[in-house]
């Protein structure tokens, strides 16, 4: 947690060079959607940085690897399976904003 009490403070600055702009924005968003006082937790900034970095090694390799992914039709079971859920989630959010 930041805060000036426990002589913990950053600067805007000083956090954008410690944990970059979207190690920021991943930890601010993760710093509370309630009424009471946002922390803003340096560990979820640090894992914020490692899924990044996680998930752009994944997409390079998949990119590195596109020849052999499947192709064709997506009418397995599991096609239709996952269609089916994306479905009903794209239903559930659309049945929220609606309210």
């Amino acid at each position: 947690q930041m805060s000036k009490s426990t002589g913990n403070f950053l600067t805007l600055s000083q956090a954008l060079d410690k944990f970059s702009a979207d190690g920021m924005r991943l930890a601010l968003a993760d710093a509370g959607d309630t009424v009471e006082d946002a922390n803003f937790v340096e560990a979820m900034a640090d894992a914020g940085i490692l899924r990044l970095y996680t998930w752009v090694e994944w997409v390079k390799e998949m990119i590195a690897n596109g020849d052999s992914l499947r192709s064709g039709p997506a009418n397995t079971f599991n096609d239709r399976v996952f269609a089916s859920e994306m479905s009903a989630g794209i239903m559930k959010t659309d049945q929220n904003y609606e309210k």
